[in-house]
């Protein structure tokens, strides 16, 4: 098959795009930016673009299908020439549906959680050698890419995503998938710039239980009251399997779970960590992987990328950096972070540049997420709001929606980095949460 994608550079698209090529189709790709590592790992396997920019000469009836992109807009030139031609065009999540279909898809949903969730059932799968096609939204230890497709495997591991399909559909992205196994970790009102209400945000996940295929199943965090609420208003026919917090001390800095097979220490700690393993378990479970198994692979598991990673320093310092942003994400973190080092000096850093964590009316959100660590500091850009054509915010607004007058506050990159410099980082312990970068700060100094 001939396959071109529009706007190739994407952390998915790039993905999706070397799985295909791996596979032996014939792939091209168009985009008017592509940043590191997307431009290397695509330029390794031969399907960089020449040029950046958009061609509608790149598009003719040769091709078998079209990929769009979320960051190519409705009227790209491109994408006009190939509905012009009559070409099937796909959105990420839909060309994922059709290279699965005659497989058992499992789907792993959720505000948070859903990618450490994802990277937890693939690590186990990897130990065990039982060999999967999978989407996720991390790098993982041991696997070159983050999305596999192949025509053999049985079973699709897809990190189900809530956010819009793409520019021509407005579907979330989960709701493509119609997982025969499927699991939801959370619900917590996200991308408000999208759904406006509480209520629309908790309708993709009404709808994505709808999707469950018959006789199928779900795993859901039985905590959580809203998805609760979810799972006991579904009208479909489903496997009910709830989750909770596993038991667990910390003894000498290691948790340890409380297991029927024994005390099993661990690589990673939070308690939302322990809950997101016993959805992993639970999916792993149906996949063929017994307890034990589970237990003797989940020891050596360290954690997806960016999710409360540690940084090697030179100086000894303890820090790790983490994606979380949105405000239950961060509180999760937060309350890990206070539960590991109790002793310690705790240093939490948040960067706020999100269309949702932007939005004063979402801010209220964050009351009290950053609660009991010794020092707490916020920076977001002030001319990434004017970029985002975003209402100003001031610093003492942001104190106010986090319920915290000790918060600092930076809304530079430069005196951000002034603080950060001045700081002794072998003193305290250092948590640095956000899907950006502070400015351009580099954390291993």
């Amino acid at each position: 098959m001939n396959i071109h994608f529009i706007a190739i550079g994407g952390s998915a698209m790039h993905n999706l795009a070397i799985a295909l090529k791996e596979k032996g189709y014939h792939v091209t790709g168009s985009d008017d930016a592509i940043f590191e590592p997307s431009k290397t790992r695509l330029e390794k396997r031969g399907i960089l673009p020449n040029e950046m920019g958009w061609f509608p000469e790149k598009i003719n009836n040769n091709i078998d299908a079209v990929i769009l992109g979320m960051h190519a807009h409705a009227d790209n030139p491109e994408l006009a020439k190939a509905k012009e031609l009559g070409l099937k065009i796909y959105s990420y999540p839909e060309f994922l549906y059709e290279q699965s279909k005659s497989k058992t898809r499992v789907v792993i949903g959720g505000s948070h959680g859903k990618t450490t969730i994802t990277s937890m059932i693939l690590h186990v799968l990897h130990f065990h050698q039982k060999d999967v096609d999978f989407m996720v939204g991390a790098q993982l230890d041991g696997f070159d890419v983050m999305v596999k497709l192949t025509e053999e495997n049985d079973f699709m591991v897809l990190e189900g995503d809530e956010y819009l399909s793409s520019t021509l559909d407005p579907r979330s992205k989960f709701l493509l998938y119609q997982p025969n196994i499927a699991l939801i970790s959370g619900i917590a009102w996200d991308h408000i710039n999208v759904f406006k209400t509480f209520d629309d945000y908790i309708d993709q996940f009404r709808k994505f239980v709808a999707t469950i295929t018959p006789g199928g199943s779900l795993v859901y965090n039985e905590e959580d009251e809203e998805v609760v609420k979810v799972v006991e208003g579904a009208e479909n026919y489903f496997r009910k399997m709830p989750y909770r917090t596993p038991e667990y001390e910390i003894t000498d800095g290691v948790v340890n779970l409380i297991t029927s097979v024994g005390h099993i220490p661990l690589s990673v700690f939070g308690q939302h960590n322990l809950l997101n393993m016993e959805g992993a378990r639970l999916i792993c479970q149906q996949l063929g992987i017994m307890e034990e198994e589970f237990y003797d692979a989940i020891m050596s598991f360290k954690g997806a990328s960016k999710r409360l990673e540690k940084v090697e320093r030179n100086d000894g310092a303890v820090l790790y950096k983490d994606f979380a942003h949105a405000p239950s994400k961060v509180k999760a973190s937060v309350g890990a972070f206070k539960e590991q080092f109790p002793q310690k000096k705790k240093y939490a850093f948040l960067e706020l540049h999100t269309y949702s964590s932007l939005n004063p009316v979402f801010l209220e959100q964050y009351a009290g997420a950053m609660d009991g660590v010794e020092e707490a500091v916020v920076f977001y850009s002030e001319d990434a709001l004017k970029i985002k054509r975003m209402e100003p915010i001031s610093p003492d607004m942001i104190k106010t929606s986090f319920k915290n007058p000790n918060l600092r506050v930076f809304t530079n990159a430069e005196d951000l980095h002034a603080y950060w410099d001045m700081l002794n980082k072998t003193e305290g312990v250092y948590l640095m949460m956000s899907s950006g970068n502070f400015g351009g700060l580099d954390l291993t100094k």
